[in-house]
């Protein structure tokens, strides 16, 4: 598959929140302001891309020679628990500021589905390692936008007045509801009239 569907597909086409609803916790919990969004965005973004790599390299240098096909989703999340470990060790001695402002979130990289799920796509879609990488990041780049569009509308949201029973987290499931249907406008029409399916 080109490159650059991958890209289009995971980012705006099959994007892990808006369309296929997975890893809502972050994207919730996260988007309340700017910086934190686009500091989990950078974090999904990088554990997905390396996590995408490394479980590459484990289904198919380990797991698929050795007859242990079934051990994947085992193996996945253990390599994920990993490199969210080291991204947490990073972020405390970079960013300590970030660091807090993402709080409990960080470590819940670790659980989020759409890590887990990009790397079984990229195993059962058959993809080599550079496709297997670009739909990692792909998928992060895509999450990233969601949780950026988000919190800006949950920052202009706190500025306008709304009723008390929509405030908070209620406008901001209709606000995602509504993001996730105009998301839903594309489709993989976008990648042939691209000439790119």
């Amino acid at each position: 598959m080109n490159y650059i569907a991958i890209l289009l597909t995971y980012i705006f086409i099959n994007n892990f929140i808006l369309v296929k609803f997975l890893g809502l916790c972050p994207f919730i919990g996260v988007s309340k302001n700017s910086e934190s969004a686009i500091g989990m965005g950078l974090a999904v973004t990088f554990v997905t891309g390396v996590a995408s790599v490394v479980c590459w390299c484990v289904y198919y240098g380990l797991l698929l020679p050795l007859g242990l096909e079934y051990l994947k989703t085992i193996s996945f999340i253990l390599v994920i628990a990993a490199l969210v470990q080291l991204v947490e060790m990073v972020l405390k001695k970079m960013s300590p500021a970030l660091y807090k402002a993402l709080g409990i979130y960080l470590p819940l990289i670790t659980t989020n589905c759409a890590v887990l799920g990009i790397a079984i796509i990229n195993v059962d879609k058959s993809y080599n390692l550079m496709e297997s990488f670009t739909a990692g990041v792909a998928a992060g780049l895509g999450f990233t936008l969601a949780i950026i569009l988000m919190s800006n509308i949950r920052e202009s949201m706190e500025l306008k007045p709304a009723r008390k029973a929509f405030r908070g987290v209620p406008i901001a499931f209709i606000s995602a509801g509504l993001m996730a249907l105009s998301f839903m406008a594309f489709d993989n029409s976008l990648l042939t009239n691209l000439h790119l399916a």
